[in-house]
């Protein structure tokens, strides 16, 4: 929970959390780093050598170990910018709205929150627009409505509260686990085990923050899993159902590559190579238009459910795979069947 507060020792709060009482003892630089995606470990360490990190008012070293019911703040000597939502009418993909709640199917492209980069054309400034008479909804909260985020470049299924009680009911599912979500992905070639689980630590690089990757233990890492079912094998790529227990970021994505499958053309993590098939020039020209069919990750949030935090009706919804997908898996389908001819 971001804040904006100046308090008696004339610092500004720029981020404040209260630590969950099942949270472990860890250092508070490594809580913090996986938590607040623009402060690196090596920033937040230079916060609290500057005075500038507090454990319930207390001036704290980044050593420090968090303990369940700690509030932890980073405050430093000016103001944060504060990132006005500016209400854009942008159509939104609706499969469902109620007065608590709305389910959206974002498309391939679309960034879910303005962010470094991204201040307009967000799925929020879509959202402020669509609910600006609706007074509940805060537009301008820090992350309004939202209890899970997909990438940029995934498309699918995403579930917004359109006030504060429905958020919490929603976000509470989805940190006990109690919600579901089924993902279609098109990996590089064929994982050994046609149905399996990946599991293991991920955390943000600590060369590049902006790739998760796999650790040994929980020192760099939170826990997840992954459960996958092969669908369709078609040489060189295989089309995969993954139902999430956790929700990382970039979870699937790098659950992938650390199985040496990556997603089909995910530039991030390696999937944007010809990483299985013949040296054929025809070939190479052929996943060549393959990447410009699908110019993106092939991974598609397909389904989700949830209990309504009102009714407690149990609510599931689908979405039909996209058509740079849906025509990518064709394509291999069609190579598939000619490949003798072709090679």
């Amino acid at each position: 929970m971001d804040e904006l507060l100046e308090n008696e020792r004339g610092l500004f709060e720029h981020f404040k959390f209260v630590i969950d009482q099942g949270q472990s003892m860890i250092r508070v630089d490594k809580f913090l780093s996986d938590k607040i995606d623009t402060y690196s470990r090596t920033k937040i360490q230079q916060a609290a050598d500057n005075g500038f990190l507090f454990a319930n008012g207390t001036n704290i070293k980044s050593n420090y170990k968090i303990k369940p019911g700690d509030v932890i703040t980073i405050e430093l000597d000016y103001p944060k910018h504060e990132l006005e939502i500016i209400p854009e009418q942008i159509p939104l993909d609706i499969h469902y709205e109620d007065e608590h709640l709305i389910v959206i199917h974002k498309p391939p492209g679309m960034v879910v929150h303005p962010g470094y980069g991204n201040y307009t054309g967000t799925m929020v400034n879509a959202l402020a627009w669509h609910l600006r008479d609706n007074i509940q909804f805060e537009s301008n909260d820090p992350r309004p409505g939202l209890v899970h985020r997909i990438d940029k470049d995934t498309s699918g299924l995403l579930v917004v509260a359109k006030h504060e009680q429905a958020k919490t009911a929603l976000a509470k599912q989805f940190f006990e686990k109690t919600s579901e979500r089924t993902y279609i992905a098109v990996v590089w070639g064929i994982p050994k085990e046609r149905k399996g689980t990946i599991s293991g630590y991920i955390g943000r690089g600590l060369k590049d923050r902006k790739v998760m990757t796999m650790f040994p233990d929980e020192t760099h890492g939170k826990w997840s899993v992954t459960h996958y079912t092969v669908l369709q094998e078609l040489g060189y790529v295989s089309v995969v159902e993954c139902k999430l227990e956790t929700g990382r970021t970039h979870q699937i994505r790098a659950h992938f590559k650390s199985i040496g499958h990556p997603l089909f053309n995910d530039e991030t993590y390696g999937g944007n190579h010809i990483l299985r098939g013949t040296t054929y020039a025809k070939y190479k020209q052929f996943v060549t238009n393959c990447f410009a069919i699908c110019p993106r990750q092939a991974l598609h949030a397909k389904t989700l459910g949830f209990i309504h935090p009102f009714t407690k009706q149990f609510l599931q919804f689908d979405s039909p795979i996209p058509s740079d997908m849906e025509q990518l898996i064709e394509k291999w389908h069609t190579y598939i069947s000619t490949r003798d001819n072709d090679e």
